[in-house]
């Protein structure tokens, strides 16, 4: 089976003075997860969409989903864990107790921030996982990666050619992601905060997907500012 996994579990600190989770800010009128959301639906190789939620929103996320969406049976709201891996882990042990886990199974993870994937992204997502068992979305790094391990004075100047921005989705086979993930020690479990390096520290490939430069996370005010502009140039299309 295939999985859609949307991590909504953060609080959205660098946002500012804002009084809700930053997924639930609006972009044209509607909550930004809303629109993450329906680029998974539009998708019919989802066997189920995963919402991870925190615990205190998760009504607040059933609730807009209801208004902006319908009662759907492919989407299920679960309760996200303390970081970015364990709230993968939540939407998998929602999977294992109601649908039991196959060696082929693969789960496409994505920021609920991120509004603008598209259905190539996705499609090729799902088919790299299939294949190769993990992916990363990454975009070509256009400046120069700069390296500081004191963060005052440069360690390293990496070349440019070789670097990359990672993005959202990053896919997976769930049984090798589950094997390498209960493998770690818990300092490494607090250490990886990136499911692709719990990948690689094993060993494993990890194989590229090109996003797109406009795929942005929304983190900042600015970066709302920049994803309505994104919206309205497209409407007025």
């Amino acid at each position: 089976m295939i999985y859609a996994e949307i991590l909504a579990g953060g609080k959205g600190t660098r946002m500012g003075n804002i009084n809700m989770p930053k997924q639930f800010l609006t972009l044209n009128n509607r909550p930004i997860i809303i629109h993450t959301i329906e680029k998974f639906l539009l998708n019919d190789r989802f066997d189920k969409i995963i919402i991870v939620s925190p615990k205190d929103w998760m009504n607040h996320t059933n609730d807009i989903i209801k208004k902006h969406i319908g009662d759907l049976d492919r989407i299920v709201v679960v309760e996200g864990g303390k970081d970015r891996n364990e709230s993968i882990m939540s939407g998998i042990k929602y999977i294992e107790e109601n649908f039991g886990i196959n060696d082929d199974d693969v789960i496409v993870t994505h920021d609920s921030v991120r509004p603008f994937l598209t259905h190539r992204i996705i499609e090729e997502n799902i088919d790299a996982a299939l294949e190769y068992g993990a992916v990363d979305t990454v975009i070509e790094a256009i400046d120069t990666i700069i390296q500081s391990e004191d963060r005052e004075f440069i360690s390293n100047i990496p070349v440019r050619d070789t670097m990359f921005q990672g993005q959202t989705p990053q896919s997976f086979n769930i049984k090798k992601l589950v094997k390498h993930y209960q493998s770690l020690t818990e300092e490494e479990k607090t250490i990886l905060t990136d499911a692709c390096k719990i990948y690689s520290i094993h060993g494993e490939k990890v194989r590229l997907v090109r996003g797109e430069v406009f795929n942005i996370k929304v983190t900042t005010p600015y970066d709302l500012k920049v994803a309505n502009a994104i919206i309205q140039e497209r409407i007025s299309r």
